[in-house]
This record gives structure tokens, C-alpha cells and sequence, in this order.
């Protein structure tokens, strides 16, 4: 077994057996003592990482700045808070995201590994597939749907500007699969935009954030200060649900709009280590994390709430959706320029959160086979099949599909923090998470860490019960907390007295 050390903040670079060619995929280079069971070229520690707080930042903001996003905060200051109480709240909530992140960035950075490499120092070398492929099909149904709902607001003002083609719009007229005609060329031309930015790599797609990110905020401060411009300052309230809590009655709620805070970044928060292993140091990361997260979302969210209180004088009604917003606007020019910028903006946090994961752990399943171009394809391909447009119309097939599936995001990301703090004491054995010799460090029993297994299911059951049964309702906006708080309970319990199985 090839053992190299990995210093905090730079990656190992292993030795590769020159006895071994290079010449095809079925011989590919192995460092000494890897498995190709377990590696390629996509999955193995970086050699370099490039990354600054800047692109962290502007990772952050691509994840943000889209129309859930936009739709999501709109909706904190629509709890009947007040203007402060929703400030602090997103404040308190996105400070836990934040803090979160830093935590689960560092193994991934130290090292220069994506997440389901990372985890399998946890679930052992094999078994890190079950955490991969959870994070994979969630990713996979939420790529299909974001997909789906920036080709319909695509679809929305390109008949704004050509209504000859309303026919074609009409599902029982022109359809297929539940789908009209011009859904259907809406879905797969933005299908095909961000297949053809994830096709060109990594790097493109760091550039494609670093820009996306900062267009959007320009526009979303023009379509305020318009807005604004429209209603009159003075006809601008913060407020958009009205004062409903008075006294102490407001704090269950608060703490509620804390747990969604969370609960809406527990996607990408989880597999963080997906871009925090090209971060040139853990103190870039962090830089990054404190910029996109706190100071990003906070300004966002008050730009938004701005915006979505100026449209109830402006247009007469409260509207959250800003493609409907800017549909709604007299100027042609600004309307196609609104919603190209929100496509963009969709296609950002689409690549960022439900492209680049599913490409790394469908690619961790067979890396031989699989790379990790590959995997994002096969993710992407996966996603038509679905029919996003099916699925989230349908809201019990949604509501169980994808609750079920996040149900286990909590439990993951506890289990995988107690391992990595408490257990291995921040330390990972970088090449014993390529082999399958029962001598690794990681290889358990049969390459499975059933401790950690025993202690995710049980944790998850309980998550799914709090989402689904109508007598835990209260619980369903806590589900995220109280699948982490149990999955590092069990676990915990479970390993208590191990030694660090790391020998870094």
C-alpha cells in the first residue's frame, strides 16, 4: 500500500507505479497499492487547489441567487414577524449554516477530496456508496425539477413576446408525457446550456459562478431600485404578512424560521466538500463561507423583500415569483433582460447544487466504469426520465419522494461529523480511502462500516416519521436537527472507547 502524509491545507500527491500505462481507460496509471475499484482521475486527491474566498463567495451566490431562493426569502418575512424578528432570524440561521459548513469543508480541503471519497473514511470504502447514491437521487430529482421550473419561466415571456405560439403551449393540444410542446423545447434547451457548462469541467464552471453570481445581483438592485422608483419609498412595507405574535408567543416561530434557514441549504451543505476540497486553504474557505452565506443572504433577503412589497402598490397584489415580476414590467428590453438573468441565475444553483454531487457520487459507485463526466450526465439523462413536471405537480408524490430522500441528509451529516471530530480526531489515512486490502484502515468488515450504517437508519426512520405522520406536524420543519442531533447520538454511542483509526 503506497502511504504518503497530507500536510493541513495541502493535499497528497501520490507516486504512480510506472509499470502500469497509461494508454487506455482499461490501464489506466494506479499509484501503488490503489484499487481501480475505487479510483480515477476525478476522485483523486488534487493535486492543486485553486480556489480563493472570492469563488467560495461566489458559489455561495449562485446557490442563493435564483428564484427559490428569491421565493424562500420572501416567504421568511411573510411569517407575521416583524421586520427586526426576520432579520435576526436569518441572521441566527444562516450564522448555523455557516458554522456547519466550516465544519464538514475541512476533511474534504485538508485533503483535496469530494464528499463521497470523505465519507469513506466513515462508511468504509464500499460503503460510502450509500451515503453517495442518497445524495445522488435527491440531487438528481431536484436537478429535474429546478430544470423544469426555469424552462416554465422561460416559456412564460417567450409567449409574452410571441403569443402565435400559444397553441403549442397547451398540453392537450401539443403534448407528451404530461408535457406541451413548448415545455418541452423550454426544458431541454436549458437541458442542454447547462449540460454543455458542465461538460467543459471544473473550471468552467468556477467561471460560470464567479459571473452568474455578481449578474444577478446586479439586476435583482435595478428591479429594486425600479420597483421602488414605481411605488414610492414611503408605500414600501417590510412587513408583506402583517404582525401576527406578540409577546413571547413569537419565539416557537422564530425558532421554526431558524430550522427552515437550515433546512433549505442542508442539500448543499452536505456535500460542501465537493468545492471546498479546490480551496487553497481551510482560512479561504472560511473567508468565503462568512461572505456567501451571512453577509450574502442578508443582503439578498432584503432586496427581495423590498422588491416583493413594492409589487402590492406597483401591480395591485403581493407577487414572490420575480419572473413573474419582471413579466409584468412595460419595457420589453427589461423583461427579456430580468429573465435571462433569473435563467442564469437557475441554471447557477442548478449546477452547483444538483449537477456537480451527483457527477462525483454516481462516479463512486464504479469509477472504472463511471466518470465523473459521466456521472453528471447519467444524473442529467436520469432527470428527463423522472418527468420533473410530473413529479412536482403531483404534491404527495413529491412530498413523499423527496422528504423521504432528505429525511436522510440530517442523519448523514451527524454521523459524519462525529466520526471525522470524535473518533478519528481530524485526522484521515488519505490512501487507505483507495484500497480495498482488508489491511486499510477504512476496509472494516467486508468494506462496510456497519456501526455507522446502524446508526444512520434508525436516525433517518425517525426524520421520516416526523415529515410523514400527521400527529409529529410540529416536528416536520426540525426534521433536519433532529436526524443530525440522533444519527451523532447513535453513532457516538456506538463507537465509544474506539481508537482513531487514521494513521496520517
Amino acid at each position: 500500500m503506497a502511504q504518503f502524509s497530507a500536510s493541513p491545507g495541502s493535499p497528497a500527491v501520490p507516486t504512480f507505479d510506472s509499470s502500469e500505462s497509461s494508454d487506455s481507460a482499461d490501464s489506466i496509471r494506479l499509484p501503488a497499492g490503489y484499487s481501480e475499484r475505487l479510483y480515477n482521475e476525478d476522485l483523486a486527491p488534487l493535486k492543486e487547489q485553486t480556489w480563493g474566498a472570492y469563488n467560495i463567495f461566489a458559489f455561495w451566490m449562485s446557490d442563493v441567487h435564483s428564484v427559490g431562493g428569491y421565493v424562500f426569502a420572501g416567504s421568511l418575512f411573510a411569517l407575521g414577524l416583524t421586520s427586526w424578528q426576520v432579520l435576526l432570524v436569518l441572521i441566527v440561521g444562516i450564522s448555523l449554516v455557516n458554522v456547519l459548513c466550516n465544519l464538514i469543508a475541512r476533511p474534504s480541503q485538508r485533503h483535496g477530496v469530494p464528499y463521497p471519497v470523505a465519507c469513506r473514511g466513515t462508511f468504509g470504502v464500499l460503503g460510502a456508496n450509500i451515503p453517495a447514491v442518497i445524495r445522488g437521487l435527491i440531487a438528481v430529482a431536484w436537478y429535474g425539477i429546478q430544470t423544469y421550473l426555469a424552462s416554465s419561466a422561460l416559456v412564460i415571456v417567450v409567449l409574452k413576446f410571441v403569443p402565435q405560439l400559444m397553441p403549442y403551449a397547451d398540453v392537450h393540444k401539443h403534448g407528451m408525457l404530461g408535457l406541451s410542446a413548448m415545455g418541452w423545447a423550454g426544458f431541454m434547451t436549458l437541458w442542454v446550456l447547462q449540460a454543455f457548462v458542465f461538460w467543459n469541467g471544473m473550471e468552467t464552471i468556477k467561471k460560470f459562478i464567479d459571473f452568474a453570481g455578481p449578474a444577478v445581483y446586479a439586476v435583482m438592485f435595478i428591479l429594486a431600485g425600479y420597483m421602488v422608483y414605481r411605488a414610492g419609498w414611503h408605500n414600501i412595507g417590510l412587513n408583506l404578512g402583517g404582525v401576527k405574535y406578540h409577546g413571547t408567543e413569537v419565539i416557537p416561530v422564530m425558532i421554526t424560521a431558524v430550522s427552515l434557514v437550515v433546512s433549505y441549504f442542508s442539500g448543499p451543505m452536505l456535500n460542501f466538500g465537493d468545492f471546498s476540497r479546490y480551496g487553497k486553504s481551510l482560512r479561504s474557505v472560511h473567508r468565503g463561507n462568512f461572505w456567501g452565506l451571512p453577509v450574502n443572504f442578508l443582503a439578498f433577503s432584503i432586496v427581495t423583500v423590498i422588491t416583493t412589497s413594492a409589487t402590492l402598490p406597483v401591480f395591485g397584489q403581493l407577487i414572490t415569483d420575480p419572473v413573474e415580476t419582471v413579466s409584468r414590467i412595460d419595457h420589453p428590453t427589461a423583461v427579456i433582460l430580468g429573465a435571462l438573468t433569473f435563467t442564469i441565475a437557475t441554471i447557477g444553483i442548478n449546477i452547483v447544487a444538483n449537477f456537480v454531487s451527483p457527477a462525483f457520487d454516481f462516479s463512486n459507485v464504479a469509477p472504472r466504469l463511471i466518470s465523473w463526466r459521466a456521472g453528471g450526465m447519467l444524473a442529467a439523462v436520469a432527470s428527463i426520465f423522472i418527468t420533473p413536471w410530473n413529479l412536482f405537480n403531483n404534491p404527495a408524490v413529491i412530498h413523499y419522494t423527496l422528504d423521504v430522500l432528505g429525511a436522510f441528509i440530517g442523519p448523514l451529516y451527524g454521523v459524519l461529523l462525529v466520526d471525522f471530530y470524535l473518533v478519528k480526531r481530524g485526522r484521515l489515512a488519505v490512501d487507505d480511502l483507495y484500497t480495498v486490502s482488508p489491511k486499510g484502515a477504512y476496509w472494516y468488515s467486508n468494506g462496510v462500516n456497519w456501526r455507522a450504517v446502524s446508526a444512520l437508519l434508525p436516525a433517518a426512520a425517525i426524520a421520516i416519521l416526523c415529515v410523514m405522520l400527521p400527529s409529529l406536524e410540529s416536528a416536520a420543519n426540525f426534521s433536519w436537527f433532529i436526524g443530525a442531533g440522533l444519527g451523532a447520538l447513535f453513532y457516538r454511542a456506538l463507537t465509544m472507547g474506539e481508537r482513531a483509526r487514521a494513521r496520517a
